[in-house]
């Protein structure tokens, strides 16, 4: 009987209509990375109670969310509330004074990672050079054969 529950659930899900409505995310997307939490003081108190941290904030072109193609808009520090998962633009004058009351370097909090940058263009090479391989025809052995 559970056999048999088993194979009909397992044809059920691998119906082409369940696949169909499978949807891939792509487009662009804004992304917000926190790179550091600043101290939890009155001077970086915002809203609700809640504290203000350091993020980049960019947009990418990526597919499924973990696929970043390219980067359309560069990275730029905003204050960043995690809680409300909200972001702050600041002036670059107050940014420059909070780096420089921090000992803060904007270069190195301001660039975004291997992969964001240049790791999603790999895979994506990487899979549709599987998939042209895959699609190429192999050639096969003629075998000849002998009377004995």
């Amino acid at each position: 009987m559970t056999k048999s529950i088993f194979i009909a659930l397992l044809i059920a899900s691998s119906s082409t209509s369940v696949f169909a409505r499978l949807k891939i995310p792509f487009g662009e997307r804004e992304v917000l990375h926190k790179v550091y939490d600043l101290p939890n003081t009155e001077e970086f108190k915002v809203e609700h109670g809640n504290f203000m941290d350091l993020a980049t904030f960019h947009k990418e072109f990526n597919i499924a969310y973990f696929l970043p193609l390219y980067v359309t808009e560069e990275p730029k520090l905003v204050g960043y509330d995690e809680q409300s998962d909200t972001f702050y633009e600041i002036p670059q004058n107050e940014l420059d004074a909070i780096l420089a009351a921090q000992k803060l370097n904007k270069d190195d909090l301001n660039k975004l990672s291997f992969y964001t940058r240049y790791g999603g263009k790999l895979v994506a090479l990487l899979i549709i050079g599987l998939l042209i391989w895959g699609a190429i025809p192999s050639k096969k052995e003629e075998v000849e054969s002998t009377n004995v």
